[in-house]
């Protein structure tokens, strides 16, 4: 049975989403291919002749950025409010025409907020003195990919001090904290403050850059005023993604079920995974370890998982340390409750913490899809037919198999995405 076509827009129809409008110049673009290329080379021509410029900016229409000389603590309340997981950060000592490399200093995000907290949570080593400028050593190393072992960050004996419920409270008061800066922890790439795109580049190197080079987000950056016009996320192609359901070059790629596209990539032998008695930050460490941006929580002595744990969790460790205080030990579990009793109390709606989304290998990648956007997620597990954990999908996962790097497609990108403006300080 064949896909319905697509009627043209008429009064009497309502508005297309700017994700829909895009998805239609992608349906242009799929008639017109040649009919011999399969359908993934159909979408990869397609995506390579549409610009990231005409990706939709986000809702507010306003890229966030965070100051440089911002502290630490409103650093995470403004990630949290505005539910991202990272931000750019402007040199507050730029001149006003400065160029874009000159204009930021890199990236604050929750992985690297969570490696600082890892690092005050280990005990002083005699031979690596304890210091700001040591914390932001490790926490730029970590934020720019390099000179981190991250393996080494081994839960010292006096761990356990460190899980109290009153930790979280004593390191927030403390004025080691209040005056962490935003510019102490903001991680770079080695040659760029991060990496960015220019306007006139292409969907496709987007594409591959948030799935094959598992960039959790990408600046557009407009040279002519040197600022970041957009930040294009995972979660705002898989918004746009599910916004095309029902065009053509959509409905030949989505109706395909998990199975049939290799999905999921991490079958339940290597999902990493914390159990519901182990200190919180073990869950956090292994994260950060395992590079990954969540971890099922699984109950003692069994193999259910009772809950999720992400990065952008961490917040609550931060945010409200308060509701920890009455616990001996912040174990997973323990994490789990007290943030659920949190938001209940503050009728705050939060993603998959306490439930988990599931779905089967029989589901279609379309299903997924629209599951994932409509309870803002970034990961759904995959289950058996008696609710054991069969893998986990993640939006990168989904990106990955909509489309594939072409040899020899980026050459020399990763040298130099953006020309260099002269005098620069990188």
């Amino acid at each position: 049975m064949g896909v319905p076509a697509t009627t043209t827009m008429g009064e009497s129809e309502s508005p297309r989403s700017p994700e829909a409008k895009l998805g239609m110049q992608v349906e242009d673009l799929w008639d017109v291919q040649e009919p011999q290329l399969s359908p993934t080379e159909k979408l990869n021509a397609c995506f390579e002749s549409v610009p990231v410029s005409a990706f939709p900016p986000a809702p507010s229409n306003q890229v966030i950025e965070i100051k440089s000389d911002t502290s630490l603590a409103e650093a995470v309340k403004i990630l949290s409010q505005h539910k991202i997981l990272s931000a750019p950060v402007v040199d507050v000592d730029a001149p006003e025409d400065a160029s874009w490399i000159d204009r930021y200093i890199g990236i604050v995000e929750f992985a690297g907020i969570v490696v600082w907290i890892l690092h005050q949570s280990e005990p002083p080593s005699p031979r690596t003195p304890t210091s700001p400028s040591s914390a932001t050593a490790i926490a730029a190393a970590a934020n720019g990919l390099k000179g981190l072992d991250i393996a080494g960050l081994e839960l010292g004996s006096d761990f356990a001090a460190t899980t109290a419920g009153s930790f979280f409270e004593a390191l927030t008061s403390s004025e080691f904290y209040k005056n962490t800066q935003v510019r102490d922890i903001s991680g770079s790439f080695r040659w760029a403050p991060f990496l960015a795109l220019q306007t006139s580049n292409s969907f496709l190197t987007m594409l591959l850059l948030l799935s094959k080079y598992k960039m959790k987000s990408v600046p557009v950056v407009d040279l002519g005023d040197g600022k970041i016009d957009n930040v294009i996320t995972q979660s705002a192609v898989i918004h746009m993604l599910a916004e095309c359901a029902g065009l053509q070059w959509f409905e030949s790629w989505g109706t395909k079920k998990l199975s049939e596209l290799g999905l999921p990539m991490m079958t339940a032998d290597h999902i990493v995974k914390v159990y519901e008695d182990e200190p919180v930050l073990q869950a956090f460490k292994l994260m950060r370890k395992k590079r990954v941006g969540g971890v099922p929580v699984i109950e003692k002595g069994g193999s259910r998982a009772v809950g999720n744990i992400s990065l952008r969790d961490v917040q609550f460790l931060l945010t409200a340390p308060e509701i920890y205080h009455d616990y001996r030990s912040i174990t997973a579990k323990n994490f789990l409750t007290a943030v659920e009793k949190y938001l209940e109390t503050h009728h705050e709606v939060y993603p998959m913490l306490s439930t988990m989304v599931t779905c089967k290998k029989d589901h279609t990648i379309k299903d997924l899809i629209l599951m994932l956007d409509a309870e803002k997620i970034h990961r759904v597990y995959v289950v058996d037919d008696d609710g054991n954990l069969e893998g986990v999908i993640t939006l990168r996962d989904i990106i990955s198999r909509l489309v594939h790097e072409p040899r020899g497609y980026f050459g020399d990108f990763f040298d130099g995405v953006l020309p260099l403006p002269q005098n620069s300080r990188v």
